[in-house]
């Protein structure tokens, strides 16, 4: 005869996990360039990150083909001696200023001609459509679900892709301050699925101590509130 907990349907869980903190001195918005490495801070978030959760029963581990994402993930795939499943489709997001030096002198917002790109915050105007970024995100959540199934996944990303995805699960707007994004460096935004249904976003920071105070609200690493949401 069938066991009752046969018949109930399988709990998966997907992890967003956002990058470690990147080796950056003049403060460029890197975008999708390559030759950006994590710092030895970011090498440690990393590691501090695989320590906490390699005993979870992580089976499927995906990851964004851009250095910083691919350094983050090598601790993680040791621990659980997985695999790196490399995926475009979770790769940062193109943005129209990429490359442009937020770190040091003129600030690129104070150029006239960067406003003819800030017309329309809800598209959004300077870069990747908040829907094509859903929309490919969604894409890999639901392949990494279906080979993780009854396990857990770990895809590992970056900040706005992340976020995209949880104002999306959570039917928010796209509309948004990029200082409050939840999401900071080696956090996990973790997908709840019983069977096919997403039953729960939860949040959390293993690595968040290491984040300089100073930098707590700043909007590469904004948010430090654990956090549960049920859709």
């Amino acid at each position: 005869m069938t066991t009752p907990e046969k018949n109930q349907p399988e709990k998966t869980t997907v992890h967003l996990m956002r990058h470690g903190e990147v080796h950056n001195p003049e403060g460029v918005l890197y975008g999708r360039r390559p030759g950006y490495y994590l710092s030895e801070r970011g090498k440690l978030m990393a590691e501090t990150v695989a320590d906490a959760i390699k005993h979870r029963d992580i089976t499927h581990l995906r990851v964004s083909p851009l250095e910083r994402a691919q350094e983050t993930a090598a601790p993680l795939a040791k621990a659980r001696g997985l695999e790196i499943v490399t995926d475009d489709r979770v790769i940062e997001s193109e943005n129209w200023f990429e490359g442009k030096q937020f770190g040091k002198g003129d600030h690129p917002l104070k150029d006239p001609r960067s406003w003819l790109k800030l017309y329309n915050p809800l598209k959004p105007s300077w870069g990747e459509p908040y829907s094509v970024i859903s929309a490919r995100m969604m894409a890999a959540v639901e392949d990494a679900r279906e080979v993780a199934r009854g396990h857990e996944a770990v895809i590992v990303s970056h900040q706005l892709p992340i976020w995209t995805t949880r104002m999306f699960v959570e039917k928010r707007s796209m509309l948004h301050d990029p200082r409050k994004r939840q999401c900071t460096l080696c956090s996990l935004t973790s997908l709840n699925f019983t069977g096919d249904q997403l039953t729960s976003v939860t949040y959390s920071e293993p690595a968040g101590h290491l984040i300089p105070a100073g930098d707590k609200n700043a909007p590469f690493s904004a948010g430090d509130a654990p956090q549960e949401h049920r859709p």
